[in-house]
């Protein structure tokens, strides 16, 4: 994958914004992949989301000797996100299910408010994985701290991550699932997009 960076604005055209599209599709193929054995899915959204903040920082992808120590890197640090993410959308997904079809009190007024609250959780977990790209695609710990931060302190950032992340996973339902994949690299770009409205904070991964 090819840098961005150009030297002036001007200068880019329709080329680069296919260059652009064709490098972010590659990219949420090679997630995908990378978190087909599933204790993997950790390392993988976080070594694409450090190539995302390289390319968006920079104007050029990681190299691909980089990206494969950031992977190496995050493999076992990966493995409780993994489990603690499949948890959490499972007890989710159980919740809202058993609203929709009656099986719990509550109606429509619970399921309203756990559509929302599940909204804002999509926007919590899409900054951290936000932040765990800015510090190399590692450091999970502290970016749930950090993120928890930015949202409190950023409402609007923290609602327009939530609103990218429902945008994200209803895209994500309606197209087909070989296009899946793809959209996951988009999605990246996009969280990161929202978030770097406001300041980077400098942190030290760990």
């Amino acid at each position: 994958m090819d840098s961005r960076a150009e030297p002036t604005v001007s200068r880019r055209d329709w080329r680069d914004t296919v260059r652009d599209g064709a490098d972010l599709a590659l990219l949420g193929i090679l997630t995908v992949l990378a978190a087909a054995p599933v204790l993997t899915a950790g390392a993988a959204v976080g070594t694409a989301s450090a190539a995302v903040h390289d390319w968006l920082t920079t104007g050029s992808w990681p190299t691909a000797r980089r990206t494969l120590a950031r992977f190496g890197r995050g493999l076992l640090p990966g493995v409780p996100v993994t489990l603690l993410g499949l948890a959490a959308v499972g007890l989710i997904v159980a919740d809202l299910v058993a609203l929709a079809t009656g099986r719990v009190p509550g109606g429509v007024p619970a399921l309203a408010v756990t559509t929302v609250v599940t909204a804002a959780l999509l926007g919590y977990a899409a900054a951290i994985v936000v932040e765990v790209g800015r510090t190399g695609g590692t450091g999970w710990r502290s970016a749930v701290s950090r993120a928890a931060r930015a949202c409190l302190d950023h409402p609007p950032t923290g609602a327009a991550l939530a609103g990218t992340s429902v945008v994200v996973v209803l895209l994500g339902a309606l197209v087909t699932p070989v296009a899946v994949p793809i959209l996951a690299g988009y999605a990246l770009a996009a969280v990161h997009a929202v978030a770097r409205r406001r300041p980077v904070v400098r942190v030290q991964s760990w």
